[in-house]
């Protein structure tokens, strides 16, 4: 983390990047022995025997991916989230992460203070260790980096590519708060209760990685995908790996009563729940044997397992292409999506 770049001038009352690392950030590596105390330009993880190393990076800007006054605690609520989210759609037990971090250089210390106690609040709750990365003063927005590594048995990471026609479709706890949080944030619902407005809010700042369940369908799911750009979006993902065509039922989708709440009051925002993305929910298929299975694991992790659909064997579109997913109401009729997820381009 000390192979710093960009040394701004004029800041001679701030604490340099060696500074901020030594106070800041070396803390949260204390715990890690390959990470050196920060002092090196790279580290060393152990792996054990007959495991193999998962990595995942992902990047979060200011104005793009969280609004540019967003906490601090909530930045690194998401940061750590959305990365830990990753590692438990390929049932990964984490192991530790890097961070590269671009500051602007107006960023007062009280806000890195509070970033970097929120990161070690998390990795005490998720067991993971800072051990390197890098960190900059930029002209631009905040930009965070972080690269997460997790360990899984050799040949028993999930995959997307393993779906079959048959196989049962389900998803980890409600679908579309964090998006509807986030309609809350830029534009309000025009009649949503304090309480549901704080739900939703609430899942889009801070989003929990499903690790548990994510190590619990090592052996059990066919297919996994983590619900980040929307869930008709990543069930497309997983359709076009695996060559089928998924096929869900609306009704069953499963909705918080916040977002019950939100629909009520406007139904254009059921399509927008199902394609907003920011859940980071686990998405992922079963062989119709394993419903047993499936139900005792969301008994043993806590937490609801629906299942929406069923995989079928893939069919073309009109136009020649791969049709990745149905979306159909109660009575199996289908539904137009206009927009199925996010897209970053």
């Amino acid at each position: 983390m000390g192979k710093s770049r960009g040394r701004s001038k004029g800041r001679a009352k701030q604490p340099d990047e060696f500074e901020l690392i030594r106070r800041f950030f070396a803390p949260l590596a204390a715990k890690a022995p390959g990470a050196f105390g920060l002092t090196d330009d790279a580290a060393t993880v152990a792996v054990a025997p007959g495991r193999r190393l998962i990595v995942t990076t992902d990047a979060l800007v200011a104005g793009v991916h969280f609004p540019e006054d967003e906490s601090p605690q909530s930045v690194a609520a998401r940061l750590i989230g959305v990365n830990l989210s990753d590692l438990a759609a390929m049932g990964a037990t984490p192991e530790a992460y890097t961070m590269a971090i671009a500051l602007p250089k107006n960023c007062d210390l009280g806000w890195i203070k509070a970033f970097a106690d929120e990161l070690g609040r998390l990795q005490k709750t998720h067991h993971v260790t800072l051990i390197g990365g890098d960190t900059v003063a930029t002209g631009g927005p905040l930009t965070v980096c972080l690269t997460a590594l997790g360990s899984v048995a050799k040949g028993h990471e999930l995959r997307r590519n393993g779906a079959r026609a048959g196989d049962l479709i389900y998803i980890s706890g409600t679908i579309g708060d964090a998006t509807l949080g986030l309609k809350v944030m830029q534009d309000g619902i025009a009649g949503l209760g304090k309480r549901h407005a704080k739900t939703l809010v609430g899942r889009y700042r801070r989003p929990q990685p499903r690790v548990r369940l994510g190590l619990g369908l090592v052996g059990l799911a066919t297919a996994a995908i983590d619900v980040s750009d929307g869930l008709i979006a990543d069930l497309g993902h997983v359709a076009q790996t695996s060559r089928c065509t998924a096929e869900i039922d609306v009704e069953r989708v499963p909705l918080s009563a916040a977002a019950r709440a939100a629909i009520a009051l406007d139904s254009r925002l059921r399509e927008r729940a199902l394609t907003g993305g920011d859940d980071y929910e686990l998405a992922f298929t079963a062989r119709p044997s394993h419903r047993n299975a499936v139900a005792a694991l969301a008994r043993q992790v806590r937490l609801p397992l629906t299942e929406i659909g069923r995989m079928r064997q893939a069919r073309k579109d009109g136009k020649g292409g791969a049709h990745l997913v149905d979306v159909r109401d109660g009575a199996g009729h289908l539904l137009p999506i206009v927009r199925t997820g996010y897209r970053h381009f």
